[in-house]
């Protein structure tokens, strides 16, 4: 059956070939065995059931926690021509209506339900289950049926009720983030019976990891975002408080951004759910403590303003951007104060060796933001894979440092420790050695000969010096609620000056680097923009019509036929039907306006992003120097054996930075005309303001003008 699954991949869902253990998970659902498939957020956990769903010849029903993600799947699904439904309590009592009727009459493929709508014995849901021809079980999210997953949820525990009453139906289950003790735990839970285990890398190659000291972070945040103005994030907070006002600061500041937390009403958070997926808004600021539950594939950037719990957590939020596998980046503002909040949140009363594992996952959290190793690396050992040393793609493999002889710098740190008698904590020891005036100094050690011995050098150096010497085991951090640094026996003999230490003084920070290809990225707009069109007539989020990585394919290799198309991925037969001809319009209009040939043959080549560089834009300089200078288009086009589009379309890129004004190039009556027209068609698309400006404006006049809008 496999190679007809193979058939449902390309045809029905425009992929060309499987990803990591899609194809050996499916292959064992397909013979009816019960599966456990580990795999990262973005992998493609969903078509390990969804494929073998549309070749059995019953129902599969899907247990899914979250309202939201329900609805995001089961839309998804319909625009690729799948029959499929969810049952929950945002529907009313007509839809449920029709959605039994359709199940009793084998119309669907597919059924979404909340394992409490599963298990529910007052409505007897199982028992009409038990009236259809159930073909597979597919339970998502599964780490929340193990009190040893990050987000443990007890109405989960209900389901290993499953296997005792449809014993002959198989069961998946998926998750994208369990420790080897929890994955042990979910199989025995949901009593899989000789279960498949696939563990798929946790590498998530595309998503840049960056870790930050926690001050000034309101600022930092805006400072990023204005240079990620048109990209999509999430913002994550400890409380609920904060999620309100970072999110009003940043409204402030012009960002669109709103709150998501479990204070608010649920019709505000469908709300601003809803407007966050459809690109409305940009932003959402939501609580560590709330799932946002979303498969919004171009989320660019995930930026924690607190700490999570634990690296399961993490990893799992971290692992909402990027999902259409475009680079995208993780940003993490951590301060040892967050660890002391989060250790009260993390206890259990009544239940200490519980407490003490998420204790300690707190701790292995706390140690790979201290990490001076690649954070990459860091993260997926502890999940138990193997890493390369180095990655290139997280803050501290981009980074330089600069060590020096700190053999003084360590006995001054040391022999504060030894006057301190090992009862004091790292921020007391930092500020006892900077001699603060603080009131939380006693008295009798101000009186100490090491008080102030370390003036000269700043809070955030002490901190990192001593981490590091923790690191390397010449101080010690002993407690787990309220830890104190204590000496080791390596302490004694820096003091006596027996041994050298080198420490990090300064770090650089070098551009992240992807091997990867550039694609245009004034088509990718035209692209959008013609997605958002679609998307706000079928009322549905764009990326559910193509993800961002589709229209980068798109801009890269520029299709010239609907065949080329087949070969572009995400383009599966129903929505080549649907949507092929108008992508394939913009591609051809914009390769006709600026004289541009197809690429499909270098289609193998990978992809990135690249930023507009000083580099790229140098044949563009000369053409603005040359006009700075008097000529006019016709003039340069003629001097540098240019067409006058090319000419036309490099003026266009100096209004887009900012550099020239439209105003230069064109009288200010045709610049209303043009702003008036383009108003009118919704100011998306070149060819029907062309349409009605006829010889009034040409092409390159309305992409100069659109320019200066956007």
């Amino acid at each position: 059956m496999l190679p007809l699954a193979t058939n449902l991949l390309k045809a029905t869902f425009g992929y060309d070939s499987f990803r990591l253990n899609q194809e050996a998970i499916i292959d064992a659902v397909l013979h009816k065995q019960d599966v456990f498939a580990l795999m990262p957020t973005g992998g493609g956990k969903s078509l390990c059931y969804q494929i073998p769903a549309l070749i059995f010849d019953g129902l599969t029903v899907v247990v899914s926690p979250l309202i939201a993600l329900m609805k995001d799947q089961v839309d998804a699904l319909k625009l690729n021509g799948i029959e499929a439904a969810y049952l929950n309590s945002s529907i009313d009592q007509y839809e449920r209506e029709e959605i039994f009727q359709q199940l009793r009459m084998n119309k669907l493929k597919l059924l979404y339900v909340s394992p409490e709508r599963l298990m529910d014995r007052e409505r007897n849901f199982l028992d009409f289950l038990k009236s259809l021809q159930i073909s597979l079980f597919a339970i998502d999210e599964a780490h929340c049926i193990s009190q040893w997953g990050h987000d443990f949820r007890p109405e989960y525990r209900m389901l290993s009720e499953l296997k005792r009453l449809f014993p002959g139906v198989p069961t998946i289950a998926l998750t994208a983030t369990a420790d080897e003790l929890t994955r042990r735990d979910i199989v025995e839970r949901l009593a899989l019976r000789n279960a498949q285990i696939f563990v798929s890398s946790f590498n998530r190659a595309n998503i840049h990891y960056f870790v930050e000291q926690k001050r000034n972070v309101r600022e930092r945040i805006v400072e990023y975002l204005r240079g990620h103005r048109e990209e999509s994030g999430i913002i994550y907070t400890l409380s609920r408080a904060s999620a309100e006002s970072i999110a009003d600061d940043l409204r402030q500041f012009g960002f669109g951004a709103l709150p998501y937390h479990a204070g608010l009403d649920q019709q505000t958070r469908s709300k601003h759910q809803e407007l966050f997926l459809r690109d409305e808004i940009k932003i959402v600021v939501a609580t560590i403590a709330f799932g946002m539950g979303i498969n919004k594939s171009n989320v660019r950037f995930v930026i924690h303003a607190d700490l999570p719990k634990n690296i399961e957590s993490y990893y799992q939020e971290t692992g909402r951007a990027g999902r259409d596998g475009v680079k995208s980046e993780a940003i993490l503002f951590y301060s040892s104060g967050d660890v002391m909040k989060l250790k009260r949140f993390v206890e259990l009363e009544g239940n200490p060796e519980q407490t003490r594992v998420m204790l300690n996952k707190l701790s292995k959290l706390a140690a790979l933001c201290e990490t001076s190793v690649c954070r990459r690396k860091k993260m997926l050992n502890y999940f138990g894979e193997e890493a390369p040393e180095t990655c290139a793609s997280c803050d501290v493999c981009l980074s330089s440092f600069e060590r020096i002889d700190a053999t003084v710098i360590a006995q001054k740190a040391i022999s504060a420790v030894a006057r301190l008698e090992g009862t004091r904590g790292l921020t007391y020891l930092v500020d006892f050695l900077r001699g603060s005036k603080s009131e939380k100094i006693c008295s009798d050690h101000k009186q100490l000969k090491t008080y102030g011995i370390g003036a000269d050098i700043s809070k955030d150096e002490w901190f990192r010096y001593i981490k590091e010497l923790i690191a390397r085991g010449f101080l010690q951090q002993v407690g787990a609620e309220y830890p104190v640094v204590k000496l080791t026996k390596l302490s004694e003999s820096v003091l006596r000056g027996e041994t050298l230490v080198e420490l990090v003084r300064s770090v650089k920070r070098a551009k992240s680097r992807t091997g990867e290809l550039a694609y245009n990225e004034g088509l990718f707009d035209l692209l959008k923009a013609e997605r958002a069109t679609i998307a706000r007539s079928e009322n549905v989020p764009a990326y559910l019509i193509f993800s961002d990585a589709t229209l980068i394919e798109l801009a890269t290799y520029y299709p010239q036929s609907l065949q080329d198309l087949t070969q572009i991925s995400g383009f599966g037969e129903v929505k080549l039907r649907a949507y092929g001809e108008q992508f394939l319009r913009v591609v051809v209009e914009y390769c006709q306006r600026f004289e541009i040939n197809s690429k499909m043959n270098e289609k193998e080549v990978k992809i990135r992003r690249e930023p507009r560089s000083e580099k790229s834009s140098d044949t563009k300089r000369e053409t603005l120097s040359q006009f700075r200078a008097g000529k006019n288009i016709e003039e340069i086009a003629e001097s540098r054996d240019l067409s006058p589009t090319t000419v036309e379309g490099h003026l266009v890129y100096w209004i887009e930075r900012g550099d020239l004004k439209v105003r230069e190039i064109l009288p200010v009556e045709k610049i209303e005309l043009i702003k008036r027209v383009a108003l009118e068609t919704d100011g998306l698309r070149l060819t029907p303001i062309k349409n009605i400006l006829g010889e009034q404006a040409t092409y390159g006049e309305i992409r100069a003008v659109l320019a200066s809008l956007r």
